[in-house]
């Protein structure tokens, strides 16, 4: 999918925009085994987390979704990372205060902090949203300190449940809150990050499930409450699979890359 391009200030506002509306997607069931499949690709593939500085590209997790950052700072992580909206920012500060989280409003295609910054990144679902995601990781790479690891997630174009193809539709329907996206196949995914410098050293992914179930879920928690009981025993065979079954996480609807930058 070709993404149309705008500029920071119009990818700014349609953020804003977001934020002020969209309800938070925290407690749905889906959300907790979301929750579940990050802590588990932090516990497996990035070191121990006390003392490391850790930065997120951005904060939508924070302040609407699984607190992931929240998580890793309570492990001893040093949090940092930026939004493009205001509003988000706000908000995922006010979910950190305890922590004193360095976050700031800023653009993943040009991080506003210095070269050789953060022990960790972690990109989770971001760069896809930008026609130019080749410069997102690029500034990703810059950012990275020689010896760290990233954690890069974006769409799977391979996903089982045909999750692309269903965001496709509701987008032409205008049902789509987050905006346009691209997809990747995980082979391509691994290519564009070593064309910017990256190793390469395992491939995962999160939320084995079929997007329609985790939009039912999520439209349950925030419109019928009195249904989630039905969603969330729908939920459980998925979690359970991905928990016993490590096979099945390269097929989740996010695949992700653990990288780290050459010394």
């Amino acid at each position: 999918m070709r993404l149309p391009r705008q500029s920071p200030a119009e990818y700014a506002s349609f953020w804003d925009d977001v934020a002020a509306h969209f309800p938070s997607l925290k407690g749905a069931a889906s959300t907790e085994y979301y929750f579940e499949c990050e802590r588990m690709l932090y516990e497996q593939f990035f070191p121990p987390l006390r003392d490391r500085l850790l930065f997120k590209t951005d904060l939508w997790d924070e302040a609407k979704n699984t607190e992931i950052l929240r998580y890793a700072a309570e492990q001893g992580a040093r949090p940092a990372g930026l939004d493009i909206a205001l509003g988000i920012v706000q908000e995922a500060a006010q979910v950190l205060r305890e922590h004193r989280p360095g976050f700031i409003v800023g653009d993943v295609r040009a991080i506003p902090f210095r070269s050789d910054s953060f022990d960790l990144v972690y990109s989770m679902g971001t760069i896809e949203h930008f026609p130019d995601y080749d410069v997102s990781v690029r500034e990703i790479f810059r950012v990275l300190k020689p010896g760290g690891t990233a954690i890069i997630g974006v769409p799977n174009k391979l996903d089982p449940f045909l999750r692309p193809l269903m965001v496709c539709l509701l987008q032409q329907c205008g049902l789509y809150a987050y905006g346009r996206e691209k997809s990747f196949t995980p082979h391509a995914l691994r290519r564009l990050l070593e064309s910017h410098g990256f190793r390469v050293k395992d491939t995962s992914g999160i939320l084995f499930i079929p997007g329609w179930l985790r939009i039912l879920d999520l439209w349950c928690y925030t419109r019928r409450s009195r249904l989630t009981w039905l969603t969330g025993w729908m939920v459980r065979p998925f979690a359970w699979l991905y928990r016993r079954l490590p096979a099945v996480r390269r097929h989740g609807y996010l695949i992700a890359c653990v990288v780290d930058k050459p010394v």
